[in-house]
């Protein structure tokens, strides 16, 4: 291989990239939302800066994704934290558990989601909309919601699905030093909502040492909902550079 085909690999292996270099279009990705209030303190200890906490809320969401350009057809699941930067409301990505190899890898590197390996699970149990998330063999979480039971504004679905998201970039260089470590905003524009519902919702959460999504334990459930929607994932931007000083 000549080394200008080299300085063109996305990734690898070099034969046999790890996913396929393109922008990923979701069809029918349904999610799985689940609002709660914990512990504000919780919550500032693993915040970065400049993001602020203003509110204790967290978002629990199951998404199953049945259709991808690309990657297709695998469920996440993980945990956002409502947060402010520079006026502007947003939610910062703590963790997403996700049961597929190449979401994983193109989240990682190509953008800054903080993706590691789960086998979360969306599914309808009679009347009733079930969310759970197993870490190896234990179960981290489950979230029940009414199935369809009131309707959702198409408009407030997608504004949910629209919130501005921020995560923190990091890689290594060889010796061990940070040589990129950010934080990147995103959001996705190019929403087509299908389906949206509220309902009555419950979620549980179970201590795990490397699942920890009980340390933000659930206070109080406000809010949930389920929509189905059409959308195309939009490109991560660096708002701030933590190596800069």
């Amino acid at each position: 291989m000549r080394s200008q085909d080299v300085a063109r690999l996305f990734t690898t292996p070099v034969n046999a990239p790890a996913y396929a270099p393109t922008r990923y279009r979701f069809t029918d990705r349904e999610y799985l939302n689940i609002t709660y209030r914990t512990d504000p303190e919780a919550l500032r200890r693993i915040v970065p800066e400049p993001l602020t906490v203003t509110e204790p809320l967290v978002r629990f969401e199951v998404i199953r994704m049945p259709d991808v350009t690309g990657l297709g057809d695998y469920t996440e699941a993980g945990q956002l934290i409502s947060v402010e930067h520079d006026g502007e409301h947003g939610e910062f990505n703590l963790a997403m558990y996700v049961d597929s190899v190449p979401a994983i890898t193109s989240g990682r590197e190509l953008s800054a989601y903080p993706k590691k390996f789960g086998s979360p699970v969306l599914r309808v149990d009679s009347d009733t909309l079930v969310g759970t998330l197993d870490y190896g063999s234990l179960r981290v979480a489950t979230a029940t919601m009414g199935y369809k039971h009131d309707p959702m504004d198409p408009d407030e679905a997608r504004a949910e699905i629209r919130t501005p998201t921020f995560m923190v970039k990091t890689a290594l260089g060889y010796d061990g030093t940070p040589r990129i470590c950010e934080l990147v905003r995103t959001r996705i524009d190019d929403i087509t909502v299908k389906s949206a519902f509220r309902g009555p919702a419950r979620l549980q959460l179970f201590a795990h040492a490397l699942a920890p999504l009980a340390d933000l334990p659930v206070l109080e459930v406000v809010g949930a909902s389920h929509i189905v929607a059409d959308l195309t994932l939009s490109p991560a931007e660096a708002v701030h550079d933590y190596l800069a000083g």
